[in-house]
């Protein structure tokens, strides 16, 4: 019995001594371990875009339509989802991704033109034609806005 308490006793005394540190705690931060982000998306609005380059359309769609499942506020997915959609001939799905896009950003012209040059796949030349000039008037920078209309004098 004695034997039992004692070893009792230095088993509670090892468990308090451990628990007993002197040793200051490292307050560093490391610089290996990155936050993580706080986009949600970003990795499958990252993917899309690199899937949508590849010309692989229907894997940039599955991206694009997982980010904006994620973050549906994301202007930049709905943007790649749409001309996804345009790429693989779903215009219907363009058109509501489209939808969705002018809800979070207006009119404003790069999405015109997209929904000009999505027009313009769907063999609608007065439509694309009236879209993209608007876009025309609105873009700094016409290079993207006169290489779709140079498309629409070719045909």
């Amino acid at each position: 019995m004695l034997r039992t308490t004692l070893a009792f006793a230095a088993l509670a005394a090892a468990v308090a001594l451990a628990g007993c540190t002197t040793a200051p705690v490292d307050g560093t931060k490391t610089t290996a371990i990155t936050p993580p982000s706080t986009d949600i998306s970003a990795a499958d609005l990252n993917e899309g875009k690199q899937q949508f380059r590849a010309a692989n359309y229907g894997l940039a769609e599955m991206h694009f339509r997982k980010a904006v499942e994620l973050r549906a506020d994301n202007a930049e997915a709905w943007m790649g989802l749409a001309a996804s959609y345009d790429q693989l001939g779903r215009f219907d799905f363009a058109d509501r991704a489209y939808d969705q896009l002018l809800k979070l950003t207006g009119r404003v012209p790069q999405v015109v033109n997209n929904i000009g040059y999505s027009q313009y796949l769907r063999g609608n030349r007065t439509k694309a034609r009236e879209l993209l000039l608007e876009a025309r008037a609105g873009m700094a920078d016409k290079t993207v806005v006169d290489a779709n209309l140079a498309l629409l004098s070719k045909g």
